[in-house]
């Protein structure tokens, strides 16, 4: 990678830390410290497991970021990232001195004697309010805790989940790419037809998640789902050994990741030459109607409660009101699930470039279920699916 093309790879981190600067600056919070996590690959790019050694982020409103890594990832980090402060930490020395240091580089410490004891024996005086990482593991807040005595503590959700609803163009395109491998699976599957019958569901699992990877995509965006039967009307069944029969409505729920961005992707399709059980067409019909009724409702300004009831209304109009048992839908980003929530009674007002699923569902225990699922991304005037492929339940 030359110069050129690292600017351009951390011009939208670069971008994002300033974004959050400017929340801090201007809000009551002291800092945020990240941790492995899909916050800290939103505002620096860089994709690390959460291990026990301490990894951290530390962003204030006024001094440049820093990275607290173990010494053998600070190359990396360098390398990798905007971020030009990272202090390391060696193993055989452990990391309390390092991080007391960037506590006290970074102000944070008020009122705190060297042994990080508040000074007046107060530890509500004065203190710093920190913003940590809303899925950080108990041991390094702690090892926060001891270090700032006198801080109190929020989530990192708090500024980060607003910035991270909007989407920008490359977070839509990468989204749009993984909408289509799931896209070309959903047409094999619909051409596979007949071949379907007499599989297993974990076989079906399989053979999705090799052709998700064969189209373009990397892994898979979550456990996927193959529900047939009467294991289709538990919204959250993944697969099992059940032998898919002819005539079986199958649930079936899959994404992949392009660039870290994830696809979600839900048809309910019949394989094989028999009738499907008596009321899933209608039930299909249903459901299909409602998720089109909340797509359509869908532009700026309306609130995510009016989305879920655009899809609801259609349902309980036609009497299995109480089979819908789950929300509309659930924002998509790094994370499959994130805001806005698609909710009853929700508030949030949506705006251009947030992207969420619409997917109902109706399930009806011990017979079929029937989900029908895409991503959408708000525009200017309604929105745009990111799905395209047939909703239709039949395959031939």
């Amino acid at each position: 990678m030359n110069d050129t093309d690292a600017a351009d790879t951390d011009a939208p981190h670069a971008r994002r830390l300033d974004a959050v600067r400017d929340r801090l600056r201007d809000g009551d919070a002291d800092a945020i410290v990240l941790f492995p996590s899909t916050n800290l690959r939103y505002l620096t790019g860089h994709s690390e497991h959460p291990s026990e050694r301490h990894f951290l982020l530390f962003v204030t409103a006024d001094h440049e970021p820093v990275f607290l890594v173990p010494e053998l990832s600070g190359e990396q980090v360098r390398a990798g990232t905007a971020v030009n402060d990272v202090r390391t930490w060696a193993d055989d020395e452990g990391p309390a001195a390092v991080l007391a240091s960037v506590a006290d580089d970074l102000g944070l410490r008020r009122g705190a004697d060297s042994d990080g004891r508040d000074g007046d024996g107060d530890d509500s005086d004065d203190g710093s309010h920190i913003l940590v990482d809303d899925t950080m593991h108990a041991r390094f807040t702690q090892d926060l805790r001891e270090v700032l005595p006198g801080a109190t503590f929020g989530l990192a959700g708090e500024v980060l989940a607003d910035l991270r609803v909007i989407k920008d163009d490359a977070e839509i395109a990468a989204l749009r790419h993984a909408g289509e491998a799931a896209d070309a699976v959903i047409r094999e599957l619909r051409a596979d037809g007949d071949d379907v019958v007499g599989m297993t569901e974990a076989d079906l699992a399989r053979h999705i998640e090799d052709r998700l990877v064969a189209n373009g995509g990397v892994g898979v965006s979550f456990e996927t789902i193959v529900g047939s039967g009467p294991n289709g009307a538990m919204p959250h069944h993944t697969h099992g050994n059940r032998v898919i029969r002819a005539s079986d409505p199958v649930v079936l729920d899959f994404g992949t990741r392009v660039d870290g961005y994830p696809s979600d992707q839900t048809r309910t399709l019949v394989f094989g030459d028999e009738s499907p059980p008596e009321g899933f067409r209608e039930v299909h019909r249903v459901v299909r109607e409602a998720q089109d009724a909340a797509v359509d409702a869908v532009e700026p300004g309306v609130t995510t409660g009016e989305i879920d009831a655009a899809a609801r209304g259609v349902i309980e109009e036609a009497g299995y009101g109480d089979e819908f048992v789950h929300r509309t839908g659930h924002g998509v980003g790094l994370d499959v699930h994130e805001e806005p929530y698609v909710v009853t009674g929700g508030e949030r007002e949506l705006e251009p470039g947030m992207v969420f699923s619409i997917e109902p569902g109706v399930y009806l225990s011990g017979e079929f279920g029937v989900r029908i699922e895409d991503l959408v991304v708000v525009t200017d005037d309604g929105c745009v699916r990111l799905n395209r492929t047939d909703r239709d339940w039949r395959t031939a």
